[in-house]
């Protein structure tokens, strides 16, 4: 079932944290079962059968899948909620858990049910949930009042990011808002958990949106029982204006794309006169970012349910001899790295539930690339887990341990026989919470036997993992991607352009002969 539903997923090139979560987890069935008539009975119809796998049948988040999961299920016995528009430390109103039921909790293994459930099981299950906590009993709780957002200009984004600084933001979220402050390394929620500062550059993974008035809102209320804290009581006492505090929203939005990217099942490398020199040559910028989504390995054993890379970007280039590919992604640590030994404690303390102990000692960092060692035309893919002895895989294996790079051949997850003679050259950079790294290799390898071809005009089947050393990550215990493609431009050639051309200047040496005789006629 498990593999069936990674299959489906890889169909339509959506992968999510959710839907792997629902496919492992919730135990799903043919068909429906009858929910009770109407009101509470409802509600907790609808709760037992997708809720209590994680929140716990008391609501206590204590589910059978809860231990596998970071940040853990909501206890909604607490009522302590981080997604609201009331005030810091008041309870969200129904309106509030109705949102995060539609929408979910994007990073979070909490799905959106809007496209599961109707809206009825859904407004059923928001009153179930405030049954599970004496906390609502005669509450009525009120939101704040959201003005509306001034007009965003360069001059206000720049104020935001000075009232970013002022308000000392960057030691959690980190100077370029990449989740690697100097504190990122020692933050828990309100039960000794540990938690992840936002990546406020990947606003598409906010939990509950990025708008600049979403964003604006989660300034204003905070987020309760994690050390997000509201920033009202900072505007009340003047220590920076209300306004203010809208330009760190509009910055924040600043850093996040227009829209949230979308996977492509091809990724097109351009062909160039000249190969970029390394991940940080100028000449990167002009060259087109395609997304690639990670997730956590939970398909075979040893699994693992909190990845800290959930995003790949890719950029290809060719000079009609070699291939380049420049990687980027953000990683809140350059592993091992002993200001991150209390996290890796905590991880240990997490993750007692999972199927193998977390190290006790940090290891690398790791991006693994995969082709199929055997491709062309419509054969079959390998298994996207490093591939098997049927099938096996051509593996480039980076690491942040010596910077190493290493060429061979895989045959199941962590498997790997190491070639000789590899081609492959790589220079890695670290900076400020991000990892790039271009590796460069001639499209047609000496041996073709033991590396894959990269022919022009032809997609390159392409695969992904990565592994953060510091968050207890190994060669096999980490994120991985589906199957995409790499597409080296054919030239194009002179006559496409050529052509053109002389079509345009016969027509227009035509159209100038006509009017010439045209003239001729009047005159005479």
């Amino acid at each position: 079932m498990v593999r069936g539903a990674w299959c489906a997923v890889r169909g339509g090139l959506r992968i999510t944290r959710a839907l792997l979560v629902l496919a492992l987890l919730v135990p799903l069935t043919a068909h429906r079962s009858p929910l009770a008539a109407q009101g509470a009975s409802e509600g907790k119809a609808v709760y037992d059968q997708w809720c209590s796998g994680c929140h716990g049948t008391t609501g206590a988040g204590n589910g059978y899948a809860a231990t596998r999961m970071l940040p853990r299920p909501r206890d909604f016995t607490r009522a302590v909620f981080q997604i609201r528009t009331t005030a810091s430390g008041e309870l969200p109103t129904d309106a509030d858990l109705r949102r995060v039921v539609d929408e979910g909790m994007p990073g979070t293994a909490m799905p959106a049910w809007k496209s599961r459930l109707t809206a009825r099981e859904r407004d059923a299950v928001v009153g179930y949930l405030k049954t599970l906590s004496t906390f609502f009993q005669g509450q009525n709780p009120t939101p704040i009042t959201i003005g509306k957002a001034p007009r965003s200009t360069p001059e206000t984004i720049r104020d935001g990011r000075a009232t970013f600084e002022k308000l000392e933001c960057f030691k959690c979220h980190g100077e370029l808002g990449r989740g690697d402050g100097k504190s990122a390394p020692t933050l828990k929620d309100d039960w000794d958990q540990p938690l992840k500062p936002a990546d406020l550059t990947e606003g598409w993974n906010f939990n509950g949106g990025y708008t600049v008035e979403q964003i604006y809102t989660r300034l204003r209320t905070g987020l309760d029982g994690t050390p997000m804290p509201s920033f009202s009581e900072a505007v009340d006492s003047k220590i920076i204006t209300d306004e203010q505090l809208w330009h760190v929203a509009q910055y924040i939005r600043s850093l996040s794309p227009e829209r949230p990217p979308e996977p492509r099942d091809v990724m097109r490398a351009a062909q160039v006169a000249t190969l970029p020199g390394g991940p940080d040559d100028s000449a990167w910028a002009g060259v087109e970012r395609y997304y690639v989504p990670m997730v956590g390995q939970v398909i075979q054993k040893p699994r693992w349910f909190a990845p800290a890379v959930n995003t790949i970007w890719v950029q290809a280039v060719h000079d009609g001899k070699s291939l380049a590919l420049r990687l980027t992604w953000h990683d809140r640590s350059k592993s091992p790295d002993p200001a991150w030994d209390e996290w890796l404690g905590r991880m240990q303390q997490a993750m007692t539930e999972g199927d193998a102990p977390v190290s006790a000692t940090q290891g690398p960092d790791r991006l693994y690339l995969q082709f199929p060692l055997h491709a062309g035309g419509d054969a079959e893919r390998p298994y996207f887990l490093g591939g098997s002895s049927r099938r096996p895989v051509y593996l480039w294996r980076w690491s942040s341990e010596g910077d190493d790079l290493e060429e061979g051949t895989g045959t199941g997850l962590g498997s790997f026989k190491a070639g000789a003679g590899g081609e492959a050259a790589h220079v890695a950079r670290y900076d400020r919470g991000e990892w790039q790294l271009q590796i460069t290799r001639p499209l047609v390898p000496h041996d073709t036997t033991a590396a894959t071809p990269f022919p022009v005009g032809e997609t390159i089947p392409i695969a992904f993992f990565a592994a953060d050393g510091s968050n207890g990550e190994t060669e096999t215990q980490g994120a991985v991607s589906a199957w995409y493609a790499i597409y080296p431009d054919v030239p194009t050639a002179p006559g496409v352009y050529v052509t053109p051309i002389i079509a345009l200047l016969l027509t227009a040496g035509v159209g100038l002969g006509i009017v010439r005789r045209a003239q001729k006629h009047r005159n005479g």
